[in-house]
């Protein structure tokens, strides 16, 4: 393929997998072959939207090597082993896509059905195992489970997402959407056997699981949630759809301006921006299946890599009592400490950041673990990351991203 031409097809391809939700800001990575002995590939660290075909970066398929410049993705060697052991293959897209991702700590091959998602995908997608981001042991064991499945389109990556393969642009992108409705249904298969229900909705499946299980606690401390921003000594509190606004005095913890209804969780927000300097934006989510699981409480770990680069290393549950805010506020915040989420018991989540575009992407994370943990009790395989490797992802993600904000 022409050079030029394949940096145009990754630029679109980009903007296409950001539109369609298989990719989100930086995650994931999109090459295409331009002969035997190079690929084209998305830069390190840059969103999709900004993306020009000069960004792109031109690789050597036997050693990685590169022009120096730009520097390509760090999945670059997983992208050159699906070029050496394809040679069909003229696309390669790597997704953290959120139905691939939610099965992928399951360990075992996924069983497509027959019929189209077959001729599609093939007879089985391997599930490659684990190794930390960038690094040659996931370089390894997707070659690994390449070669496994000859026959199949697709890998799952153990705790972290997909790769999947085509001939060309198209046939890459059928293969991302397939493979999503395959894993989809998978996960719903599961719910009709686990409680002999049928449904296409994976919110009325978090929600029976939150139903059922033991530990889940009611309160009657129901508040509405907020988002806010820190913006000087001050910072605005807003509902979700703009319709009420409240300017917090970070001092004194009152309203600077007349509002209909003061916040009920404004003392929390004042608390989290005291102790977290870090912290300029929060987003409190009450999305379904994150209502849900503040239901059941307790703490969760990670089922997938970018939660624990993210999110941290685990997520716990406090319980912020309007009516005694001072005490409880500063419980919570004792949860929050070195995490960007923590639970509110029955009242969703917390979800906090630097800017709003971060702590957007706190939410997004969260919602797509909370879909893995519902895979691991409809299954009763619940294989978290080590608490080592997610550790190093953490760690590794916070200086490499403070590193490229700083660029």
């Amino acid at each position: 393929m022409d050079i030029d031409i394949a940096k145009a097809k990754v630029v679109k391809a980009g903007m296409e997998l950001v539109d369609s939700g298989l990719i989100a800001r930086t995650w994931g990575n999109v090459s295409a072959r331009v002969d035997d002995n190079h690929f084209v590939i998305t830069p390190s660290g840059r969103t999709y939207e900004s993306l020009t075909p000069e960004d792109i970066v031109l690789v050597a398929i036997d050693d990685l090597s590169y022009e120096p410049g730009v520097k390509p993705s760090s999945e670059k060697g997983v992208h050159a082993e699906a070029y050496k052991l394809r040679p069909e293959c003229n696309f390669v897209i790597h997704t953290h896509q959120v139905n691939a991702s939610a099965v992928s700590f399951m360990g075992y091959d996924v069983n497509v059905p027959d019929g189209p998602s077959r001729e599609i995908l093939g007879p089985a997608v391997p599930v490659a195992k684990y190794g930390l981001s960038g690094t040659g042991k996931l370089k390894n064991n997707v070659a690994a489970a390449i070669k496994r499945a000859p026959e199949s389109k697709a890998v799952i990556m153990t705790h972290h997402g997909a790769l999947c393969m085509g001939e060309d642009y198209d046939e890459a992108f059928a293969v991302a959407r397939e493979l999503e409705k395959v894993c989809g249904a998978y996960i719903l298969s599961r719910f009709e056997a686990f409680s002999g229900k049928v449904t296409d909705n994976f919110a009325e499946v978090a929600a029976h699981i939150a139903d059922v299980t033991a530990n889940a606690k009611k309160t009657e401390r129901i508040f509405a949630p907020y988002e806010s921003d820190r913006s000087g000594e001050t910072f605005v509190m807003n509902t979700p759809d703009g319709t009420n606004e409240a300017i917090i005095d970070m001092k004194t913890g009152l309203a600077s301006n007349a509002v209909e209804e003061y916040p009920a969780s404004a003392e929390l927000h004042r608390a989290v921006y005291a102790c977290r300097k870090d912290v300029n934006s929060i987003i409190h989510t009450k999305s379904p299946e994150v209502e849900a699981y503040s239901r059941i409480g307790g703490t969760i770990r990670p089922l997938l890599d970018d939660f624990a680069q993210i999110v941290g290393v685990t997520m716990r549950t406090g319980d912020y009592n309007p009516n005694n805010t001072a005490r409880t506020a500063k419980k919570v915040v004792r949860k929050l400490r070195g995490r960007n989420a923590v639970f509110l018991r029955n009242n969703g989540a917390l979800c906090v950041a630097g800017s709003r575009s971060d702590a957007e992407a706190v939410k997004m994370v969260l919602e797509k673990d909370l879909r893995a943990e519902t895979a691991a009790k409809l299954t009763g395989k619940a294989k978290y990351v080590g608490r080592v490797d997610a550790l190093l992802e953490r760690t590794v993600y916070k200086l490499k991203y403070s590193k490229q904000a700083e660029e």
